[in-house]
């Protein structure tokens, strides 16, 4: 179970290559390594295995002031689903939390100003309660959780989730050996460009 990570908050244009080099090399390359070594073991003992990474909304979704974090926790995703497919042979299942809690890392992205107490000091027993996540890691880690692979489970106050994987939506398709691009452009308001905001509207 890989649940470290760091948070270097920036808008992109004030980004360094540091704050983006730290991030993504603490999120995947800290799930790479112990995956690595614990695949090698799995694929020569062949009794199964589980691998559980904590990722984010910022990775499903997206996060404006977050673009390392948003980057580094989508990779969590694609290494999860590599995962889920190359090593199923060998009885291991590969899956993401996205978990919501207040901790000392919430308390910062919130910005917060003036004195007094964070969220997370009165978190516990609460609906922000990091406990809460916990229920879902177990069952993942189980026997049982052999029934999901290549999964990503939300866990937030006293819901679980289970998300959808991406899919295709519409499809263009042309019957010449190459794309024309003047009919791309007239073709794609009724077909792959219909509705266009439905997604921003819910970023914004």
């Amino acid at each position: 179970c890989c649940a470290h990570g760091i948070l270097r908050e920036r808008m992109i244009f004030n980004m360094t290559e540091d704050e983006w080099d730290g991030s993504i090399k603490s999120h995947l390359k800290g799930c790479f390594a112990p995956t690595k070594f614990a695949a090698i073991h799995w694929r020569q003992e062949r009794q199964g295995g589980r691998i559980i990474y904590f990722t984010s909304d910022a990775g499903i979704r997206g996060s404006s002031g977050q673009p390392n974090y948003s980057a580094a926790h989508a990779g969590k995703l694609g290494l999860m689903r590599s995962n889920a497919r190359g090593l199923s042979r060998y009885g291991v299942t590969s899956n993401c939390i996205a978990p919501g809690a207040s901790t000392r890392m919430t308390d910062r992205g919130l910005g917060r100003q003036g004195e007094g107490p964070p969220p997370s000091a009165s978190a516990a027993g609460t609906a922000g309660d990091p406990k809460n996540v916990a229920p879902i890691a177990v069952w993942l880690a189980s026997d049982a959780g052999a029934a999901a692979n290549g999964q990503t489970f939300g866990a937030r106050g006293h819901v679980i989730t289970l998300y959808s994987e991406p899919e295709r939506e519409r499809l263009l398709r042309f019957e010449e050996p190459f794309i024309d691009i003047d009919e791309l452009f007239e073709l794609w308001p009724a077909t792959l460009g219909s509705e266009p905001l439905e997604r921003t509207q819910a970023w914004t």
